[in-house]
């Protein structure tokens, strides 16, 4: 199954990119996660970053598929519920070795129709590393 967590890219630059992933009552994984109280799982906030990070790479990959090697320092902070938007935030930290990247991420929650003085809540942020995929001989 693929989740497709990027609805919209709205910056890139080579270091950086801002992504929005704008979450429906309508998505399969909310249905049971959890019954009356629909909240988005942690580890697909995780996703966002991971393939936000994806698209910041892509020209520097090539055709290399990358996969999740590591991830450092996660902290969530607020749910993130249907009528929300997530607005994710990647930034390249440095190239690693092996081809791999490390890139630091931070997705916040902004809710459409609401004034929200200062900056919006952190939903997740933290540290990754997306490395090339193994493919076995």
């Amino acid at each position: 199954m693929h989740f497709d967590l990027v609805d919209r890219v709205l910056e890139q630059s080579p270091e950086r990119i801002v992504t929005i992933k704008q979450v429906s009552a309508a998505e399969e994984y909310l249905q049971d996660h959890f019954p009356g109280f629909p909240v988005l799982p942690g580890v697909l906030m995780l996703e966002a970053m991971v393939q936000a990070g994806r698209r910041l790479l892509a020209d520097r990959a090539g055709n290399q598929r990358l996969v999740l090697g590591a991830v450092r320092g996660v902290k969530y902070g607020t749910f993130v519920r249907p009528g929300h938007v997530m607005r994710v935030e990647v930034s390249l930290r440095k190239p690693a070795d092996g081809g791999a990247f490390e890139l630091e991420g931070e997705a916040r929650v902004l809710t459409p129709g609401r004034d929200q003085p200062g900056e919006p809540p952190v939903a997740v942020a933290g540290r990754f590393t997306l490395r090339p995929a193994r493919t076995s001989p």
